[in-house]
């Protein structure tokens, strides 16, 4: 049994807008462990200038992790607290070893060789013209349910794309769901938020940056439209962590990215704890490749649910894998008929 590591440029198929600017590529680093029978991967997800493990001695501990791998397997798990990418990969790559190196992470959720899950149409910030565009063909594919990215523009200019959407579908007929990644203060957000809820918005991520705790605790019981946490979960790396934010903030919405949450594991943390406090949580994507959407659209097909989550991400790069996996306005379809191609790993 041997275990190395390789870092992997994913190449966007458009330039993508951020709050951090536009992006161009993304790098991820891929974790392989095979034998004379097998061959299992998992992927490490960092995400530069948001993960927690964003920090010196990357490379070191996917080193030392592919070194002790061999011998000390899944006890690695829980050392991992401070690598939450790693921590992901790591759970990855066992549950692909153990289910015999073939992309399988949960057996109950593939053994009928198809499911879909429910997806948002993702709109990227970015001038008006290039964020109605992107409205504009997503409505015209299908989507039933559409994910704005604000905080670039205009707020009012943000609320005529919201306008023009509600004015061909109700709140039934097409769900509009908005990121804000921690654009608005806190002394205007309860304003802002009154705005957006003229558009029967679903619900706002991150409608202020995180560590606030008390300031987002006063928002939540007063907004009119559903705040989810997305950020404010990334960081809090111990249980104790963990339950100090929710006592506090006691959020009713949480926004899952296992790959900077700890991974699975973290994400049922995450989760167990919004569902004690009668919430829920929808799980995204943090732009992994399709391995690491691999695990995440099995991991949430075990719960057979019909709320879409954020994992149609898989077609924004032009160098992606080949997989089982396809999405269209219906959904992430995966297809066990169809192969997985890595040669490129």
């Amino acid at each position: 049994m041997h275990c190395t590591y390789k870092k992997y440029r994913l190449q966007f198929r458009n330039p993508s807008g951020t709050s951090r600017g536009v992006l161009l590529f993304k790098d991820t680093f891929f974790l392989k462990l095979q034998d004379e029978d097998r061959i299992a991967y998992g992927e490490c997800n960092l995400f530069l200038n948001l993960s927690s493990d964003d920090k010196d001695g990357y490379e070191a501990k996917l080193l030392e992790v592919c070194k002790r791998l061999p011998v000390e397997m899944s006890a690695l798990i829980a050392e991992l607290e401070e690598w939450p990418s790693i921590q992901f990969g790591v759970d990855m790559l066992l549950k692909d070893w153990e289910n015999g190196g073939k992309r399988v992470i949960f057996p109950e959720a593939v053994e009928t060789n198809t499911f879909t899950i429910p997806v948002n149409g993702l709109i990227w910030m970015g001038d008006r013209k290039f964020m109605f565009e992107q409205i504009k063909n997503k409505l015209q594919d299908g989507y039933k349910c559409i994910k704005l990215k604000i905080g670039a523009i205009d707020f009012s200019t943000e609320l005529e794309l919201m306008h023009y959407i509600r004015s061909q579908f109700t709140s039934t007929d097409v769900e509009i769901r908005v990121d804000a990644n921690g654009a608005f203060s806190p002394s205007e957000a309860l304003e802002k938020l009154n705005r957006l809820s003229a558009y029967d918005i679903s619900y706002i991520e991150q409608p202020i940056r995180t560590g606030q705790w008390h300031e987002m605790a006063s928002l939540i019981d007063r907004s009119p439209v559903t705040i989810a946490l997305d950020e404010e979960l990334i960081g809090l790396n111990n249980l104790e962590a963990k339950l100090d934010m929710m006592q506090v903030v006691k959020p009713d919405l949480l926004i899952l990215k296992p790959a900077l949450i700890g991974g699975l594991q973290g994400a049922d943390t995450w989760k167990n704890l919004v569902e004690q406090q009668n919430g829920s949580s929808i799980v995204t994507s943090a732009l992994e490749s399709n391995i690491g959407l691999n695990a995440l659209a099995q991991y949430v097909a075990l719960t057979n649910t019909d709320v879409a989550q954020g994992l149609g991400t898989g077609q924004l790069y032009t160098n992606n894998f080949p997989s089982p996996y396809s999405v269209d306005a219906r959904g992430l379809h995966y297809n066990g008929i169809q192969s997985w191609d890595l040669s490129l790993l």
